[in-house]
Order: C-alpha cells, then sequence, then structure tokens
C-alpha cells in the first residue's frame, strides 16, 4: 500500500497517506486503563476513509507541508480482482509554494482487510502480498510484518524498481491513547534515497479514531544518519 515518503528540499516529495475517523471497537480496560486496540479498524480509518489533513516540517529553515484528501472511490478492479479503491491526493509545498502534486489509489478488499497493491500519477503499479492477517484487537506492545510490496515502474511489470516489507507495532501513549504505527523497510518513493526507512505514526483511541499523526524519515547520509518528522497540525 502507498504510505508516506518525504524528503528534504532538494527532493522534498510526499507520496501518498490518508488517515480517518470513525469506526473500531472499544478496547478491553483495567482501572482505566485500555489494554487493547482495534487494529483492523485502525487501519481503516488510515487508508480507506474520506479524510484530509496537512503535515508539516521544519527543514533547516524551511517549512514543508503536505496537504492529504483522501476520497474512497469505490468498487474497482485491479489485477484482475475485484476491490475497493481509495484516491490520495497530496500536495506538496516549501514555504508555502507548492512545488508538486502526486496522485495514487490504494487497492484493498474488507471482511477480511486485505491490501492488494497501489498505483500513482508517476505510473508506477505494486503488487501486495500481505504476509500475516491482520487482528481484529491487539493488545499494547504487539507488533507484527504486514506486507510484503514489489513495486514496478508500470502496469506491464517488466521492470521491478524494488521490494519492500512493512510492519505494524502498537505502543503505549497514556492510560487511553496508543500509537499505532507502521514501519517501512525502504523509503517507498524516494527516487533520490531509496535506502532510507519511515515509520508513520497515529495516535489512536479505544475505538481506532486518529487524533494525531507524525512521520519520520530516516536517510542515510555521509555523516550517519538524518532524520525528519513531520507533524499532523
Amino acid at each position: 500500500m502507498k504510505t508516506l515518503g518525504l524528503c528534504t528540499l532538494a527532493a522534498l516529495s510526499l507520496s501518498a497517506c490518508a488517515t480517518g475517523m470513525n469506526g473500531g471497537t472499544t478496547g478491553n480496560t483495567q482501572n482505566n486503563v485500555v489494554t487493547q486496540y482495534p487494529v483492523e479498524a485502525t487501519l481503516l480509518n488510515i487508508y480507506t476513509k474520506a479524510r484530509s489533513e496537512s503535515l508539516v516540517a521544519t527543514v533547516g529553515n524551511q517549512t514543508a507541508t503536505a496537504d492529504i484528501k483522501v476520497t474512497p472511490k469505490g468498487q474497482m478492479t485491479y489485477n484482475n480482482k475485484t476491490v475497493q479503491g481509495t484516491e490520495i491526493n497530496t500536495i506538496n509545498k516549501v514555504n508555502n509554494q507548492v512545488t508538486n502534486q502526486s496522485v495514487a489509489i490504494n487497492y484493498f478488499t474488507i471482511d477480511p482487510l486485505v491490501f492488494h497493491g497501489f498505483t500513482d500519477s508517476t505510473g508506477k503499479y505494486s503488487l501486495s502480498n500481505q504476509t500475516t492477517a491482520i487482528p481484529k484487537m491487539a493488545t499494547v506492545g504487539a507488533s507484527s510484518p504486514l506486507i510484503t510490496e514489489n513495486v514496478y515502474a508500470d502496469r506491464s511489470m517488466r521492470k521491478k524498481i524494488g521490494t519492500y516489507n512493512q510492519s505494524w507495532s502498537l505502543t503505549r501513549d497514556s492510560n487511553n491513547r496508543a500509537w499505532f504505527c507502521i514501519d517501512t523497510s525502504s523509503n517507498l518513493m524516494l527516487d533520490m534515497d531509496p535506502e532510507g526507512t519511515s515509520s508513520e505514526c497515529y495516535k489512536i483511541n479505544a475505538q481506532g479514531d486518529i487524533l494525531a499523526s507524525k512521520v519520520t524519515i530516516s536517510q542515510p547520509s555521509n555523516n550517519g544518519t538524518n532524520t525528519v518528522t513531520f507533524t499532523s497540525r
């Protein structure tokens, strides 16, 4: 599935992402402490529900912004399968000046939730292999592999760009809040530096509602690792 990809000004480029608002099941509580959170509902909220948000980061003395709008597209056909699609439209700005715009579509089926791949406005075409089933609920501290994604230059699939692994984890933020994070082994669509890693995290409540988000991009450099964090506003 298409996730956030960001880099610094020389190649400041935001791919696709979504956050959502609704759905989920109440986690188990003990002494007002939520011990479980709805993983499937959270992923549905992030990637499949209508939503708009802005992410911002300071890179050097410049402000980078990504305005993201997610729009469900309904039933579609992808890789000869009947699926659901969600369009992610992203407008990137530096110091409030538009630098580029991208459009991507994630393809998935529900009941159970399975991701099948994405396409984007550059022509890229991916096929996802969901390595483990997505649980309805998970306990704070849990983590699991999610998908392996093969990304191709176009739908002919003659030229593979790379293979990327994604996993999820759930950590406590407070008694009734948690951070749900999706880690990607490479910056999925960073043409300038595909060897970096990304972690997109969403603060959620016991129903899986998205309360805040942040994306941390790490890129290797001659002096170690450069890290930039984008946060919702």
